[in-house]
Parts: structure tokens; C-alpha cells; sequence
């Protein structure tokens, strides 16, 4: 149990500091190039993983936040019973990692509205989500009993990302059938080390769902 415990911690702790790092160093769309295939770009995404919007607005945020709350709840049951049943290493350390990302970026969203003074936010006259200029700066009073000076309320904040891969970026003529005229880039989507463990995750319950006992959850 406690091996399992020392993983999500560790892997909480890397990403909330790599978010938090970023966030109070650089400025929306700031980063840097660690090789030409491979930046530091910081965005704020206010939909799911690899920064998936489904454009449902404020609600929508909400939903989805209540949503990463309920999905971590049932996860850490999951996760809970699998290891008292004696489950095999090959489902407890891969819902271990869905369960560390899930909550790495829950946390976001729960309470980076919160803790940061500034951030992303809802615009309802516009219907559209608008950025902030600046650094953030940490709100370390914001526990402080009818203390609001964060850039949102409990629920409203935005997941922070900030790995980009552009390993292609190149223009298609005209001529070429479907695609030609357009702008081909791959790999487009900017993620967070959250996202990485979830896909590493769930990628290693497919390649070793054979070798997974069986277990009953009731």
C-alpha cells in the first residue's frame, strides 16, 4: 500500500510544482525551446485533457469539474479495493497513475481559481474565454476565512500545460486532393505531466489486461 502511495505522491508533487512554476514564471503563450520538436509552452485550458474543449462555456466548466471530482472519488475507491483484494501489480500501478493524474488535474481546476490572482476566465457577455496579461502571482492568504482576492471561485479554475511537441509543422500545395492550401501540424494538442500518466496509464491496462486477475468490486 504505502509503495503505491509514495507513486501518486510523488507524481502529485512533480506536477503541481512544475504548474505552479510555470504559471508564476512566464506569461500566457511564454515558454521556451528545449529542442526544435520540443518547447515549453504555457497555456490555461479550461476543457479536458491535451487540451480537448467541447465549447459548452461556463456551465460546461462547471459540469466537467464536478465531473474530474466524481471520476477521482470513484477511482480512489476502485483503486482501494483492488488493493485489498490482492490484485496484480499489472491493474493497481496503472490505476494508480490514472488516479495521480485525475487528481493532478482536478486540483486545477478546483483550486488554482483560488490560489493564483490572476488567470482564465468565462466572459459571459461575449460567451467566450479571455486570457489575462501578466505573471501570476500565489494568493498565500487564500485560506483566510471570507478572503476572495483569487481570479475565480471554487470549481472555476484552469488546468495548467505546458509540453508542446510541434515534431511537424509544414504547408500542403494546393494541388494535393482534401488537404491542399492547409497547415499541417503534428503534434498540435499542449498537455501537462497529468495527462502523461493518465495516457501511460490507461495504454498499459490495454497492453496487460490479460495478465489482470480478475477481481469483484462488490
Amino acid at each position: 500500500m504505502k509503495k503505491f502511495f509514495l507513486i501518486i505522491f510523488s507524481i502529485l508533487s512533480i506536477d503541481q510544482i512544475l504548474k505552479i512554476y510555470i504559471k508564476t514564471h512566464f506569461e500566457l503563450g511564454g515558454g521556451f525551446s528545449i529542442f526544435y520538436f520540443f518547447r515549453i509552452f504555457f497555456v490555461e485550458n479550461p476543457g479536458m485533457a491535451y487540451g480537448v474543449n467541447f465549447g459548452f462555456g461556463y456551465n460546461g466548466k462547471i459540469l466537467l469539474s464536478i465531473f474530474r471530482f466524481i471520476l477521482v472519488c470513484f477511482i480512489f475507491i476502485f483503486f482501494c479495493i483492488s488493493i485489498k483484494k490482492g490484485a496484480s501489480k499489472y491493474l493497481t500501478i496503472p490505476i494508480s497513475l490514472i488516479f495521480s493524474g485525475a487528481m493532478g488535474n482536478f486540483l486545477d481546476s478546483a483550486l488554482y481559481g483560488l490560489l493564483f490572482n490572476t488567470g482564465t476566465i468565462y466572459s459571459q457577455e461575449s460567451k467566450k474565454w479571455i486570457p489575462y496579461l501578466g505573471i501570476s502571482k500565489i494568493n498565500f492568504d487564500f485560506f483566510e476565512k471570507n478572503h476572495s482576492i483569487g481570479y475565480a471561485s471554487l470549481m472555476e479554475g484552469c488546468v495548467v500545460d505546458m509540453f508542446y511537441f510541434p515534431i511537424m509543422n509544414t504547408y500542403f500545395p494546393h494541388w494535393i486532393p482534401f488537404f491542399g492550401g492547409k497547415i499541417f501540424q503534428f503534434f498540435k494538442p499542449v498537455f501537462n505531466l497529468s495527462d502523461v500518466v493518465i495516457f501511460i496509464g490507461v495504454f498499459s491496462l490495454f497492453v496487460f489486461h490479460r495478465k489482470i486477475k480478475n477481481i469483484k468490486i462488490l
